[in-house]
């Protein structure tokens, strides 16, 4: 009886501190993540996915203690989705199980899978279907450039911009190849090929999923708006790599009144004058201490909620105490 007791107050203390934990990261991360990983679009990104991930998780492990105090995670899971499953199949609850707390738990864990799932379908219903027609239009209309590797398109507008997924195309107009030079055509594709090349789609995805769930969470909505922009930060980044900055830049300038269809990724748009103050102005690449210590706060908000929720067990193992 003691043991269990013990269990059932390490339980509900898990509980609730899974659940200041994610009000924490929820209204306190956005702030940390712009102020710290602005120089690292790479760490960034996945640092703001990573702590959707992890205030979700952290807020489905404590709606689950909180219906199940005494079945701890970890030793006794296969306890927690017995009674579960018993509950489901409209048998008795344990005797030691409280009704109003299971039915409050199971609720919070119903209603934000419930989001999550909704979420999810309808983001990539739209995104795919999107990109499937945008993609046939652009297949009718333009001329393949085996010179470019991209589709031309007759258009005066300056613009280039790539259709994401598995059949990936690059777009640019006429009015982009009359407007710029060799060099920054070139780095114009290359930009393109990296958001293709790297899936840069499925990371926007996550974003726009993470910004549905929960939008009233500043975490989540903040997600939402920083991760497009921190894509095209990442694509800048690989075309620097063959090509010079102010190439690049002065290809951004051409295109910043250019308009991007929806579901594709484009060089111009609303971002491209920050961009360009970014790569005419750049900064050293992160040291080896800065990616380790990335991944460690990466590794740290995805493995947080589960530690919590382990730790009861760990510390009423015999071998432990």
């Amino acid at each position: 009886m003691g043991d269990d007791r013990t269990l059932d107050r390490w339980a509900m203390t898990g509980a609730l501190s899974l659940g200041l934990y994610a009000v924490a990261a929820g209204w306190g991360l956005p702030a940390l993540i712009g102020q710290r990983l602005g120089a690292s679009p790479r760490v960034a990104i996945a640092t703001w996915l990573a702590g959707c991930a992890s205030v979700l998780v952290a807020v489905v492990l404590a709606a689950l203690q909180l219906a199940f105090p005494d079945h701890a995670i970890g030793d006794r899971f296969a306890a927690l989705v017995a009674a579960c499953s018993s509950l489901l199949a409209g048998h008795a609850l344990p005797p030691t199980a409280r009704p109003l707390t299971v039915a409050v738990g199971l609720a919070m864990v119903g209603v934000l899978v419930t989001r999550l799932c909704w979420a999810a379908v309808r983001v990539c219903w739209a995104a795919r279907r999107g990109r499937a027609e945008h993609r046939r239009a652009v297949e009718l209309v333009g001329r393949p450039s085996r010179e470019l590797g991209a589709l031309v398109v007759e258009h005066a507008e300056p613009a280039a911009y790539c259709v994401p997924g598995r059949r990936g195309v690059v777009v640019v107009t006429s009015g982009a190849l009359t407007a710029l030079d060799r060099r920054q055509v070139a780095a114009v594709l290359a930009h393109e090929r990296a958001h293709v090349d790297g899936r840069h789609h499925v990371l926007l995805t996550a974003a726009q999923v993470a910004a549905r769930v929960l939008p009233w969470v500043p975490l989540f909505k903040a997600t939402g708006t920083a991760v497009p922009g921190l894509v095209e930060l990442l694509a800048d980044d690989v075309a620097a790599r063959e090509h010079d900055s102010c190439v690049i830049a002065s290809a951004l300038i051409a295109l910043a009144r250019a308009s991007t269809p929806a579901s594709t990724l484009g060089a111009g748009g609303e971002t491209a004058v920050a961009r360009v103050k970014r790569l005419l102005s750049p900064t050293p690449p992160p040291s080896l201490r800065d990616r380790a210590l990335g991944a460690l706060g990466v590794a740290w908000l995805l493995t947080a909620p589960a530690t919590a929720t382990l730790l009861p067990s760990l510390l009423s193992c015999p071998v432990i105490a």
